[in-house]
């Protein structure tokens, strides 16, 4: 009986590798054994960077509040902690845009918690 192999789904494996591999330099794009090692890595790196670029955006706000607070002569520390202990339930990510955007909207949360 001759050997059977399922050269159809071989193919289609190696097919949707190599689509991800395509627009990398040289032979990482179209040779199967490089692409196959420079997809792997790749999504290694997207599954960990989609962690990262919580961490980085959650920083990116402190910044931003911390700037626009200290204006009013206040810290980001004792900003926060005054808002939560006011119960103003906004998150950092709205608070960075209301100082960049919208100025006088965030005085007057400021001046809620002074």
């Amino acid at each position: 009986m001759p050997r059977s192999v399922n050269a159809v789904a071989s193919r289609a494996r190696r097919k949707k590798v190599l689509k991800l591999a395509k627009g990398n330099f040289g032979s990482r794009g179209n040779v199967w054994t490089v692409a196959k090692n420079t997809v792997e890595k790749g999504l290694q790196y997207a599954y960990a960077h989609r962690q990262i670029k919580k961490r980085t955006y959650r920083s990116l706000w402190i910044t931003r509040i911390n700037a626009a607070v200290r204006a009013y002569g206040m810290t980001y520390s004792e900003f926060m902690g005054k808002v939560n202990a006011k119960g103003i339930e906004l998150n950092r990510k709205v608070l960075a845009d209301l100082a960049m955007n919208e100025p006088k909207a965030f005085e007057a949360i400021v001046n809620a918690v002074k």
